[in-house]
């Protein structure tokens, strides 16, 4: 039985301002990284083994994977199905607006002009039925989103409407994921 592992991004910008970063490349807050150099100590520290780190391709997850990789000297490459989700017209505003809260409940919904959490579920579950195939020869290290992590985690365990629109990781949190 394989696994892989899953960090998000550390604290950005916007995540200071509780505003939806999404799809729209947003930079790390000298806090931010000061949580990635101290998620590769605590990834050297506690021996997790860890082949490579696929990374988003946006610089809060780019920059996170690179302090990693720095401290552990696990190679990293950019992975783009790792991009998080465009929130379409809700890039840049409150989290915790009403109609974006509601929209999130419609997971056909595109967010007028970004991608529907239908679109993003596929494209993540392919990458993960290819880590699952490799699994057994290879253990990853993918440092991506909030908005991935719903998708990571609804692959593996069944999730209501509102469960998976309210779950989320904190900055630089690390998860193992096995395939069972």
């Amino acid at each position: 039985m394989g696994h892989f592992y899953f960090a998000r991004h550390g604290e950005t910008f916007w995540n200071v301002e509780n505003k939806i970063c999404g799809a729209t490349d947003i930079g790390l807050t000298e806090r931010g990284h000061q949580q990635a150099v101290r998620l590769g100590e605590t990834i050297k520290e506690e021996g997790i083994q860890i082949d490579e780190i696929l990374y988003s391709p946006l610089s809060r997850a780019a920059d996170t994977a690179r302090h990693i990789s720095a401290i552990t000297g696990i190679p990293a490459r950019e992975e783009p199905r790792l991009v998080e989700q465009n929130f379409g017209k809700y890039e840049s505003t409150s989290r915790t607006a009403k109609d974006f809260q509601e929209s999130k409940a419609h997971f056909a919904d595109g967010y007028g002009g970004g991608e529907s959490m239908l679109r993003l579920a596929q494209r993540i579950y392919n990458l993960l039925d290819e880590i699952r195939a490799e699994s057994d020869e290879k253990t990853y290290l993918l440092v991506a989103h909030n908005g991935i992590a719903r998708s990571v985690k609804s692959y593996f365990t069944d999730m209501s409407n509102e469960e998976y629109a309210r779950f989320g990781v904190k900055n630089c949190e690390i998860t193992r994921f096995d395939f069972k």
